[in-house]
């Protein structure tokens, strides 16, 4: 696998396992990419890591709370994202979404880890009973960067309401008053950000 790029020199910026029954339909762009990575082109690999790396190392950073694990798991999923190559298929899932399967699938793998194994198999028992009663925090963790990632997408005008509205929970009022935009303005830029929004869901799913 060629070398990735650190970190630090990334913005923020498994098809098989979809149910044959969910295709969808890539834009040209995502199947050159898909292609491309498909035939060992190490430069997709790049653009993957370019495109879609402060999305996956922000998903693990939260997950793991700890950089150097973050960065070693982020390593690990784009050596996969590299050896499964030939098996995605753009028509089943969206690259982010492949990736931060992978990544969601390796951060698992990798809190296991950290938890000792108990010896008295009554207490494996009720642990996996407890873990199963729960919802799973790294899935909801995962499709949250998806979507930020998906924001970062929008014309920063739009993005801007948009964070402003649903992680600031501020009124559409409250959001003119504070940026001095006319209150019709923010309507429209929201209206017109759900719509962007919405249609990159659909494109991915």
């Amino acid at each position: 696998m060629p070398a990735l790029a650190p970190a630090s020199d990334i913005h923020a910026g498994s098809g098989g396992d979809t149910p044959a029954g969910n295709l969808r339909s890539p834009g040209r762009s995502e199947r050159r990419l898909a292609a491309r990575l498909a035939r060992g082109d190490e430069s997709a690999l790049r653009e993957i890591e370019r495109e879609y790396g402060g999305m996956l190392r922000g998903y693990l950073r939260q997950v793991l709370r700890d950089g150097s694990s973050a960065e070693d798991v982020a390593q690990q999923v784009m050596l996969e994202v590299w050896q499964r190559r030939t098996s995605f298929d753009p028509a089943r899932a969206a690259i982010s979404s492949w990736v931060m399967m992978i990544a969601r699938s390796r951060a698992i793998d990798h809190m296991r880890r950290q938890v000792p194994e108990p010896q008295d198999p009554a207490v494996a028992a009720t642990m996996l009973d407890s873990s199963a009663s729960q919802a799973d925090p790294t899935e909801t963790l995962a499709e949250q960067w998806r979507l930020a990632h998906l924001l970062s997408l929008l014309p920063r005008e739009e993005a801007t309401v948009l964070r402003m509205r649903f992680h600031q929970e501020m009124s559409q009022s409250e959001i003119a008053s504070s940026t001095g935009i006319p209150l019709g303005t923010v309507k429209m830029r929201m209206v017109s950000a759900l719509a962007r929004m919405r249609t990159m869901i659909e494109d991915e799913e």
